[in-house]
């Protein structure tokens, strides 16, 4: 068992709260191509159910549950939209307003698999956001998610003209360098080539606040990457 993929934030008998990192899998794919969260849970726990999925590229707080009456529970609690979901994001730009409420209906791409967008026959869809520091390259955002859509917040970010950084189907999938941002950059003597400050989508899932089975109260935070807040540190120092 790989621990530090396994950053369990809590953990008892009903359910496991994880810190997943960006680019595992939450489940595994229809081609069972690579080891998923899940399969590295099950082979922990010998049983494990899904209550609901980060993209493979989005990193942070996940719950799994470990019985069936608990699975149930939790799918009950997303479903009616009793679980307070919150993440953080770093987007491209600075958006005029600092805080809004994006309400666009979101539905799959005619043409595009796999691929979301905004239509006004898809699924009611709301997110809310507001800038925690913006400059005029990047900004650091916090989101509230209404509802449960694939890729709503890649979705709604980029209909604002913000997409996500590092975001390779919404925006322009570029890694996030420093070069970019400041004047008459050099590297320094121990590098051959620049490493990029971001180089993931940069997305995260930071808080959850639900009760569980027995009424009791949970506010669970997986920190924010160190990525995306030395990032807005370099630029403020440079600007």
């Amino acid at each position: 068992m790989n621990n530090q993929i396994l950053n369990i934030i809590y953990e008892d008998d009903n359910f496991i709260v994880i810190n997943k990192p960006a680019g595992l899998l939450s489940i595994p794919d229809r081609m069972q191509s690579e080891p998923s969260l899940k399969d590295l849970l099950l082979k922990k726990y010998g049983s494990i159910f899904t209550v609901h999925r980060l993209d493979k590229d989005t990193s942070g707080i996940i719950i799994f549950a470990k019985n069936e009456q608990t699975h149930k529970y939790f799918s009950q609690l997303f479903e009616g939209r009793n679980i307070e979901k919150y993440y953080v994001g770093v987007v491209i730009g600075m958006p005029t307003e600092s805080s809004g409420l994006i309400e666009a209906p979101i539905s799959e791409h005619p043409l595009q698999k796999g691929t979301m967008c905004i239509h006004r026959n898809g699924k009611p869809s709301s997110t809310s956001y507001e800038v925690m520091e913006a400059n005029k390259y990047f900004s650091l955002l916090s989101f509230q998610l209404h509802t449960g859509r694939t890729h709503q917040i890649r979705v709604h970010a980029k209909s604002i003209g913000h997409p996500l950084a590092c975001d390779p189907i919404y925006g322009d999938g570029k890694p996030v360098l420093l070069s970019n941002v400041k004047k008459n950059f050099k590297l320094s003597k121990h590098e051959d080539e620049e490493r990029p400050m971001i180089n993931r989508l940069a997305l995260h899932s930071y808080k959850l606040i639900f009760n569980d089975e027995n009424d009791k109260h949970f506010e669970l935070i997986a920190e924010v990457p160190k990525q995306f807040t030395a990032l807005m540190k370099q630029i403020k120092k440079i600007n």
